[in-house]
């Protein structure tokens, strides 16, 4: 049976979740903030299309980069380090004068944004037990339903009335009171650290071996797939509605913040739910709902608004059951010394799986002589069979075999 967490751990779960926030409404708030930017700039759509694209690959590119680093210094130390990295590069991004100052402050932006995510999920599973991870992974993921119902309206709205530097600004003030909050409330973590860290000559063939180890391979499949899917369809659902169904771009803040809602009361039971009955068994439930309103939102008839948003939710509710379980079940694939490392990499794949899914998806689609765009049911398809392909490959994702685990499944 799953446990619930300690009151001792909550405070320390949510500031994580809130970390994660801010990292997460920093990516998001850029594509409602296209049309202020490409004026601002007199950029074109492709300009800009690199400014948002630039974030992801560097992101990739640092959590690749800190595999070979994380397991070698206390995570305490590393997330203020870097987190603080990660508010001047949103003050740098708000006091941009021109556009490649704007490009080189979303790529600082991705290096750091890169590095947190994997810096939150292994202080996670250090503290956190298996048995009770799963419901710990549900309070972190809250962050993704915090940033719909919050970040993405307030970009919308303070763009429109502050200008588009204005959501940067409020971002590098909300990462400074949380960096001073993390500074009193996370504990060191060293003891979760090899006795001996590896030597500077040995970080590169580690690399090799923890990306060459099969059973990570087949961790990093399985996120690659999921992220490619889910980024096939995201990035496509405002222009689409916008273009297609006539809906004013005002309005999009209100779908995002119902679809956040949503999750926001779903993810913790979700992340139970993954605890009490396995990883494994949720993932597939949640994969295989996914399928219906992935296809109908992107088949999407002539429907009310309050009918679009009811779709917009469920999607976003069963798009996050898949993530939760997965991202619980890729904690306990690597052994303890090695998870920083592997939870690095992973999130590069992830970073990488999201710049390849937009491209995907981006290239399968097409203007109409009326300026609607042509294509997104193929990208559903693409979507859907790739779920077809993760529904196969997850059962072989295995963790470790350790006695917490035997104790929790029993």
């Amino acid at each position: 049976m799953a446990e619930s967490i300690p009151s001792r751990e909550r405070g320390l779960l949510w500031l994580l979740a809130l970390t994660q926030f801010t990292i997460i409404m920093d990516f998001m708030v850029m594509m409602p903030l296209g049309p202020q930017i490409m004026h601002a700039f007199a950029i074109s759509p492709a300009a800009f299309a690199t400014a948002v694209s630039a974030y992801s690959w560097c992101s990739g590119l640092s959590g690749l980069f800190a595999a070979t680093y994380i397991d070698r210094f206390d995570r305490r130390r590393l997330l203020l380090v870097i987190y603080g990295l990660f508010a001047v590069s949103n003050l740098v991004c708000a006091m941009a004068g021109n556009f490649h100052m704007l490009l080189v402050a979303r790529a600082f932006a991705g290096l750091s944004g890169g590095v947190l995510g994997s810096i939150i999920m292994a202080i996670v599973s250090d503290i956190i037990p298996v048995s009770r991870r799963g419901a710990a992974t549900g309070t972190i993921m809250t962050a993704f339903s915090l940033a719909a119902i919050a970040g993405v309206p307030a970009g919308i709205v303070l763009g429109a009335h502050l200008g588009w530097s204005s959501p940067f600004y409020l971002l590098a003030v909300l990462s400074v009171l949380i960096w001073l909050a993390a500074l009193a409330l996370v504990p060191s973590l060293r003891q979760f650290l090899p006795s001996t860290p590896p030597s500077l000559r040995q970080v590169l063939p580690d690399l090799w071996h923890l990306l060459s180890n099969p059973q990570h391979l087949r961790a990093f499949g399985l996120t690659f797939v999921i992220l490619v899917s889910n980024m096939m369809i995201v990035p496509f659902v405002s222009p689409v509605l916008v273009a297609n169904h006539g809906i004013a771009p005002e309005q999009i803040a209100w779908i995002y913040m119902a679809g956040g809602a949503a999750t926001f009361f779903t993810s913790r039971r979700i992340g139970k739910l993954a605890d009490r009955y396995g990883k494994h068994r949720l993932f597939r439930i949640f994969a295989l709902l996914y399928i219906v309103p992935v296809l109908f939102l992107t088949h999407l008839p002539a429907i009310p608004l309050i009918a679009i948003v009811i779709v917009f939710s469920v999607f976003m509710v069963v798009s996050s059951g898949r993530m939760i379980p997965m991202q619980a079940l890729l904690t306990t694939v690597p052994p303890a010394g090695h998870r920083g490392a592997f939870l690095s990499a992973n999130s590069a794949i992830q970073s990488f799986g999201n710049g390849c899914g937009a491209w995907l998806g981006g290239m399968l689609l097409s203007h109409g002589a009326g300026g609607q765009i042509l294509g997104y049911g193929l990208n559903g398809w693409c979507s859907v069979a790739l779920v077809g392909v993760a529904l196969w490959w997850v059962g072989r994702v295995q963790g470790q075999v350790t006695p917490e685990l035997a104790k929790a499944h029993s």
